[in-house]
C-alpha cells in the first residue's frame, strides 16, 4: 500500500470541514424531503431484505412503463439516511420516472461488503417490483451521490444472473455517479474514517471499481468544480481505467461543491439534470 500524508488526507476527504455551511444544506435537504414525501404519491420503508436497515421509499411514476431511478446516498458508507434524499424525487417523477431511495447498514455496525450486497438486493427487489408502481424492469437507472456513487458503480459490475435465475444479464441500464470514489487505498488510510471503515487490502481489492474490467453498460461521473483535488481526481478515474466507451461522459459542474452538486441534479435549468434525463429515456 502507498503511504500517504495523514493530514493531507483528512484535508481532502473531510467535505464537512471544506465546506462549513453544510449544516445549512443538510437543513435544507431535511425540509425539501419532508416536502416531497408530503406531496407526493409514496410509499415508505418497504422492505427489500431481512435486516432492518434494508428498507426502501418509492414515488411511484404517473404512468405505467416509465423509467425507474434508483438513487443511493452518501455519507462515507457510515452516515445519512434516504429520508434525508426524498427531494431526489419530485422533479424526476414530473418528468416521467418512478424514483426508489433505498437505505443499507452503515459501518461499523456492518462491514462495506455487506453493504454492497445490500444494493444488489435493493436492485433485485426493484427489478421484480418495478411494475408494481409503474415501473420498467428494462429501463432502470442507478444513482448515487459520494459513497453512494462507489455502490452505483460497482453495481454495473454485478453478475445479475448469480444473484437470480429469473434475472437479466444487465439487470443496471446505466450509473451516474456523483461525486464517486473508486480507489479505496486512500481512503483506507483517511484519520476519521479508518476505524469505521476497516478497509484491509484484500477488500479494497474487492471494492475499488477503478481496479475491475469495464462492465457492459455505461457509466457517467460528475462531480463539483469546487470539490477537493481528491475528489475531481476521483471524477477522472474511471474514464482513464475504463475507456470512454464504458465512461462517454465526465462533467464538472461550475459553482457546485461536493454537496451543492445534488442540488444541480435536481434542477431542470442544470446540464446534470438533463443528463440524468437522457439516461432514463425522458425528454430534455
Amino acid at each position: 500500500m502507498t503511504d500517504w500524508d495523514s493530514d493531507w488526507l483528512d484535508r481532502q476527504y473531510n467535505n464537512r470541514a471544506m465546506v462549513p455551511e453544510h449544516p445549512a444544506i443538510f437543513e435544507r435537504w431535511a425540509k425539501s424531503s419532508e416536502l416531497a414525501r408530503s406531496q407526493l404519491r409514496c410509499e415508505l420503508d418497504v422492505a427489500y431484505g431481512t435486516s432492518p436497515a434494508e428498507t426502501l421509499d418509492i414515488f411511484p411514476a404517473a404512468d405505467e412503463g416509465s423509467p425507474v431511478l434508483v438513487f443511493i446516498h452518501g455519507g462515507y458508507w457510515r452516515a445519512l439516511d434516504k429520508r434525508d434524499h426524498s427531494f431526489i424525487a419530485p422533479a424526476f417523477v414530473d418528468a416521467g420516472a418512478a424514483v426508489v431511495v433505498p437505505n443499507y447498514g452503515l459501518c461499523p455496525s456492518v462491514d462495506m461488503p455487506t453493504i454492497a450486497l445490500q444494493m444488489v438486493r435493493a436492485l433485485v427487489w426493484t427489478w421484480r417490483n418495478a411494475r408494481s408502481f409503474g415501473g420498467d424492469p428494462r429501463r432502470i437507472v442507478v444513482a448515487g451521490h459520494s459513497a453512494g456513487g462507489h455502490l452505483a458503480t460497482m453495481l454495473l459490475c454485478c453478475d445479475w444472473r448469480s444473484q437470480g435465475s429469473d434475472l437479466p444479464a444487465t439487470l443496471v441500464d446505466s450509473a451516474l455517479s456523483i461525486s464517486g470514489l473508486y480507489d479505496l487505498e486512500p481512503v483506507s488510510q483517511v484519520g476519521f474514517l479508518k476505524d469505521d471503515l476497516r478497509l484491509t487490502p484484500a477488500l479494497i481489492d474487492l471494492l475499488s471499481p477503478v481496479r475491475f474490467p469495464p462492465p457492459q453498460r455505461p457509466l457517467v461521473c460528475a462531480a463539483g468544480a469546487d470539490e477537493s483535488d481528491e475528489f475531481l481526481r476521483h471524477n477522472l478515474m474511471m474514464r482513464a481505467a475504463w475507456g470512454p466507451t464504458a465512461v462517454p461522459n465526465v462533467e464538472h459542474v461550475a459553482g457546485a461543491n461536493h454537496f451543492t452538486v445534488l442540488h444541480a441534479l435536481v434542477d431542470r435549468e442544470q446540464r446534470l439534470h438533463q443528463i440524468a434525463l437522457e439516461m432514463l429515456g425522458l425528454p430534455v
